[in-house]
């Protein structure tokens, strides 16, 4: 399961989405998630799901790369879908004792069950598309208007390209050290929950040292590189927002648009 969560992951190409300006991308992103909340009929929902598949088309990204956004979060999917299921009223199809399934329940839960997915699916699609580098020049560039405000613009780039960039590090890691305790006889699967949070101590342990070390080894590179911060740092490659930005923000603004008609006059 630990293989499967892709999230910081950066697949490199050449397609459309990955020679997009990275703030386009982040701004998209961001309306397109508010999008993904306005739709509401069956209609929405599959003009949101041909959006959806258009951008992956686009970005020439494998499917399998799609499911495995999903797989990690499997449990939350499946439960949101089961609540919807059992309590939402209207006319039952089912019913034993205080359980009760009803159209109704299985519309709505279908609905918020795909728009999970579309939540998850489209939000990789940036960490897919863009490399850490440029994500942290485009949170930079979007952050500094509140730098007059003393909002350290750089500082908090970096540190939260840094997380997401260690994010597959550490579960790698995590699986090396789970294997490395499996192989000496540790159990991390059966027992009472008491008892396999105890087990959980002989991976932690090893987890948080082997993190501090990788952070402290960081801060000695950067430092040996004359990293002093934000502050006239320039860049090989500025960015630039070019007539394809243009377009692609075109498309995702008239897109959420769209949805929002529909959602205010169906």
């Amino acid at each position: 399961m630990l293989k499967d969560i892709t999230l910081g992951q950066y697949f490199p190409g050449e397609s459309f989405l990955h020679r997009l300006d990275p703030r386009c991308k982040i701004i998209a992103t961001l309306i397109v998630i508010v999008a993904i909340f306005l739709a509401e009929s069956l209609t929405a929902y599959g003009l949101l799901t041909v959006f959806v598949a258009f951008c992956f088309g686009i970005s020439h990204l494998p499917m399998k790369l799609v499911l495995k956004s999903i797989k990690p979060l499997w449990v939350i999917i499946v439960l949101t879908m089961g609540i919807h299921i059992f309590t939402t009223p209207g006319e039952a199809i089912w019913q034993w004792g205080f359980l009760h399934i009803t159209w109704e329940g299985l519309r709505q839960g279908a609905l918020m069950t795909a728009r999970l997915v579309y939540l998850i699916v489209f939000s990789s699609l940036l960490t897919y598309t863009t490399s850490p580098i440029l994500l942290t020049d485009g949170i930079e560039h979007l952050l500094n208007p509140f730098r007059r405000i003393g909002v350290p613009a750089h500082e908090l780039a970096m540190m939260m390209t840094i997380a997401l960039r260690f994010i597959p590090t550490l579960l790698e890691e995590t699986d090396r050290i789970m294997k490395a305790q499996t192989a000496r006889g540790a159990n991390f699967t059966s027992g009472s929950l008491i008892q396999r949070g105890k087990n959980m101590i002989p991976l932690l342990v090893p987890l948080f040292v082997s993190a501090f070390r990788r952070a402290d080894d960081l801060a000695v590179a950067m430092e040996s590189r004359c990293y002093r911060g934000g502050m006239g740092r320039t860049r090989m490659h500025e960015l630039a927002y070019t007539f394809r930005d243009s377009i692609a923000m075109t498309v995702v603004i008239l897109f959420t648009v769209i949805l929002g008609v529909m959602r205010w006059l169906v």
